[in-house]
């Protein structure tokens, strides 16, 4: 028991002083004494109450009926099909609504959320902690991070939160999540920041807090704040394997929405960096095979040749060691440190070469939305989805692996347990066609990948040695 006192005064003590907002409460009036001692979250719910908001949006959806029943011009065979499928009908308009949450950023009444709350709205009603709604218009969003800034429409002097900085949290540090969980306006939970630097599987860009504060669906845009009131990171994902939270929530870093949220508001889009390479991660094995003392850096595995590596005399197997200065430990931090890059800007680039450090000049270019960017062949979400690390064939590859250039995109590698594993696909097989459309390059596989829907089967045909074999693989339902 004397422990467990002593560790609970000492627990007291660090927090209050880490947190200015946060206060120990009042004795009980029952007995004069706290049945224990931990900290009060109401100065900071009470400090961003005003400034989170509950968005709901609406959009119009064409959708089609089917008619049921026998009949029809085109004989029995009709009438089965009409039976047991139906017949599309006429298509018909209806009202999609949906909800989320988010946090005005300034007195002007700009707010901050999340991408997937606003894409596609048609409407959006923003109703404050008041009560009282009024419409907003988008400004700018960013699918890449999932955020997009929208704007009320009536002139006023709104109360706003500060976007603070994300990289002094703590493992273990107290946040505070605020929002509207399945439309429950303005809901305060609270926990720790459980980890840092979180990949999910959205994007090259992948860099989530990890939270165990309470957060579900609606909570998506809301702020995630530390003990001074601070916007730390915005609510954007959740495991919920039941349907709801299950302790596992994923946040984005606020130092990552600032520099986003500022070219949203400056110019309505986002302007990144390219560097026109895509890499992997750099396994012990692999950094003993290319003579690296320690695993560390981003493998290029293929160079664009419409990328700015090019000029830069980049090749695939040179393993990015640093970028303009900055170090690059994990492999995934060079999309980000090369997004945050301005264009235009010349930088050195250190790679490991040959058993030694080489220095390339390189000029970053500006990063279109046409689908390339720099990343890992495997961080989209569509390769990920199924388990699988695809390349395009080189001529080197083709000349090391006894492949031919024309035949489609090599699989590296399949992740254990994955929908691809399941099907039988293999490290090493060559993917010829997808639902019969022929697949050669990434864009190809993605496009063929993004017309589905969940629950639609894939139909692979893959080269296997000195034979070609069909494959399925259903997308998670």
């Amino acid at each position: 028991m004397k422990i467990g006192r002593l560790f609970s005064s000492v627990l007291l003590m660090t927090l209050l002083a880490a947190a200015p907002l946060a206060a120990a409460p009042e004795p009980s009036a029952s007995d004069g004494a706290p049945l224990a001692a931990v900290p009060s979250f109401a100065p900071v719910a009470e400090k961003a109450e005003a400034a989170v908001v509950f968005i709901s949006t609406s959009k119009t959806v064409r959708s089609r009926s089917f008619r049921m029943g026998p009949g029809g011009p085109g004989g029995p065979g009709d009438d089965f099909f009409d039976r047991f499928f139906g017949r599309p009908g006429p298509q018909s308009d209806r009202k999609e609504r949906g909800q989320g949450s988010g946090f005005i950023i300034d007195a002007e009444g700009h707010i901050v959320t999340n991408n997937h709350v606003v894409e596609g709205a048609e409407e959006i009603k923003v109703k404050l902690s008041s009560g009282k709604e009024i419409p907003a218009e988008i400004i700018g969003r960013d699918p890449k991070t999932d955020l997009a800034l929208i704007k009320l429409k009536e002139k006023g002097s709104y109360s706003f939160l500060a976007l603070g900085d994300s990289s002094k949290l703590r493992i273990g540090d107290w946040v505070v999540a605020i929002g509207n969980p399945f439309g429950l306006e303005h809901t305060v939970t609270a926990g720790i920041l459980s980890a840092r630097s979180r990949s999910i599987g959205q994007g090259p860009y992948d860099d989530y807090l990890q939270t165990d504060a309470a957060i579900n669906f609606g909570n998506s845009g809301g702020p995630l704040l530390n003990l001074y009131g601070e916007v730390v990171g915005i609510n954007s994902a959740i495991v919920a394997a039941g349907g709801g939270n299950v302790g596992i929530g994923f946040a984005i870093p606020a130092n990552m929405a600032k520099g986003v949220v500022e070219q949203l508001k400056s110019r309505g889009k986002v302007v990144r960096g390219w560097m026109g390479v895509q890499i992997t991660k750099v396994t012990e094995d692999l950094a003993r095979s290319f003579g690296l003392a320690e695993a560390r850096g981003a493998l290029v595995t293929l160079v664009d040749p419409e990328g700015p590596a090019v000029a830069a005399k980049a090749r695939h197997d040179d393993i990015v060691l640093s970028f303009d200065g900055q170090e690059i430990q994990d492999w995934q931090d060079l999309p980000l440190i090369v997004a945050n890059t301005p264009v235009g800007k010349k930088v050195k680039v250190v790679v490991w070469r040959d058993g030694r450090e080489v220095a390339l000049d390189l000029t970053v270019a500006e990063l279109k939305d046409d689908g390339a960017e720099l990343g890992p062949a495997t961080a989209r979400a569509d390769e990920q989805q199924l388990g699988l690390s695809l390349r395009e064939i080189t001529p080197e590859m083709a000349a090391r692996q006894n492949l031919s250039e024309r035949d489609g995109l090599y699989v590296s590698g399949i992740e254990a347990d994955s929908p691809a594993a399941e099907s039988g696909l293999q490290a090493g097989d060559v993917i010829l066609e997808i639902d019969s459309r022929p697949v050669k390059t990434l864009a190809d596989y993605r496009r063929a990948v993004s017309s589905k829907k969940k629950g639609d089967i894939l139909r692979f045909l893959v080269k296997r040695g000195g034979g070609n074999l069909y494959y399925t693989i259903k997308l998670d339902e």
